[in-house]
């Protein structure tokens, strides 16, 4: 059998639109409270060129605020657009 690569999907993402984007985290990850699945993108700031300096996520379930990096939303294996 032929070795055949992984492919790896990528979310796409305009900053332009994260404000109040949904997301669901794939895998819960069990150090977050509850198993939080769930999430609202509810404050994103950018700076004077128009890129993020600051995205913030909030869990549905408790209303936990995290900061987090806009561009690993993009990565398709830990999250997906919209509450699945």
């Amino acid at each position: 059998m032929a070795y055949k690569p992984r492919t790896i999907h990528m979310n796409k993402i305009n900053p332009k639109k994260l404000a109040l984007s949904k997301w669901t985290a794939i895998s819960p990850v069990s150090s977050r409270p509850h198993k939080e699945k769930h999430f609202i993108v509810n404050k994103v700031t950018y700076d004077e060129d128009g890129l993020v300096t600051l995205c913030v996520l909030e869990a549905i379930i408790n209303k936990r605020e995290e900061p987090i990096e806009w561009q690993q939303l993009r990565d398709s294996e830990r999250w997906a657009p919209g509450w699945k």
